[in-house]
């Protein structure tokens, strides 16, 4: 129960700060040194490009990769966000929408929220060793978000047409996050296979660090928040909440467990599938909705529902994973 609640408390308070933050700006009562949307920049990519990386290289130093099938999550990573965006899909066809709120269920269906809530939630129930499978997770999740999200979202709007395949490369090879990425978990292995003992304060390090990140990405998520319509989209988004949270995770748990993973490790990599794959909408789903001319509060909405619904799969989750 102290994980859980502490796992929620970060959660909220993340979101508050940043609310109450956008709030004071908007009164005026909050005097920030930059434009509160390049505050919310430069925190993202502090976390991002700095803290994160640091987080998951320290914690794969000492995590047993010697087990060929833990490189099985890159793949089952990818299918998570797939499934989702098909399912999305399948409940827009369902409900009979217009392109504008299809498009917005799918990008709700496919964007899930694994760096953030996903990883602190890891390393809450699992600690850093569990933490360290969140990188193999979302090893290519870049590639499948610049090559398959945002063009399937585009092909929903009535404004624009997906890029072409070297626009899309051109984009991934020079994209800062992927290579930052790619960069840590390069670095975390070598670490891991040189036979280097990690220091004890890397331990500790980790304990601060990757709570903190969580904290200032929802912080910088709360700096954003619109609550919008979402009264009115109460039934689309409990749709979802079904297929992030029932579907989504029994398909990756599955196919997680019929590769062998939780014969892996202590069964850490089946467990982190588990709660990665029970994560809710990312923010990052309401940023095709705002290029492509999308239903923006069905987006939001669907957001704040699947958020929310923490609050109910955080214990169901505790109560799964020593079970597996």
């Amino acid at each position: 129960m102290e994980k859980i609640l502490f796992s929620l408390f970060l959660i909220a308070f993340g979101l508050l700060m940043g609310f109450a933050a956008r709030f004071l700006d908007k009164e005026g009562a909050l005097p920030l040194p930059w434009p509160i949307q390049k505050v919310r920049t430069f925190l993202q990519k502090s976390v991002l490009l700095g803290i994160g990386p640091v987080t998951f290289a320290c914690a794969l130093w000492v995590v047993e990769i010697s087990e060929p099938r833990i490189a099985l999550l890159a793949l089952i990573g990818p299918f998570c966000h797939v499934f989702g965006g098909l399912g999305g899909a399948v409940l827009a066809r369902i409900f009979r929408m217009a392109p504008a709120q299809a498009g917005s269920m799918f990008c709700c269906g496919f964007f899930t929220n694994i760096g953030s809530i996903g990883g602190l939630i890891t390393f809450v129930f699992l600690g850093e060793k569990g933490y360290a499978f969140v990188a193999v997770f979302k090893l290519i999740e870049e590639l499948v978000y610049y090559g398959i999200g945002f063009p399937a979202a585009r092909l929903y709007s009535a404004q624009e047409r997906a890029g072409s395949t070297r626009s899309l490369v051109q984009r991934l090879i020079r994209d800062p996050f992927l290579i930052v990425s790619l960069g840590s978990l390069f670095t975390g292995t070598c670490l891991n296979l040189s036979g280097i003992q990690r220091p004890p304060f890397f331990s500790l390090l980790n304990t601060i660090l990757i709570p903190l990140s969580t904290v200032i990405l929802l912080t910088t998520i709360g700096m954003a928040m619109s609550f919008g319509k979402t009264g009115r989209y109460l039934k689309e988004s409990l749709a979802i909440s079904g297929v992030k949270f029932l579907l989504v995770p029994a398909a990756c748990t599955s196919l997680a467990a019929l590769a062998g993973l939780g014969d892996v490790a202590d069964g850490l990599p089946l467990k982190t599938t588990l709660i990665l794959s029970s994560m809710p909408t990312a923010f990052t789903a309401l940023v095709p909705p705002s290029l492509y001319g999308l239903d923006l509060d069905l987006a939001n909405s669907c957001w704040l529902v699947t958020t929310l619904g923490l609050v109910v799969t955080l214990p169901v989750l505790y109560t799964l994973l020593p079970l597996l």
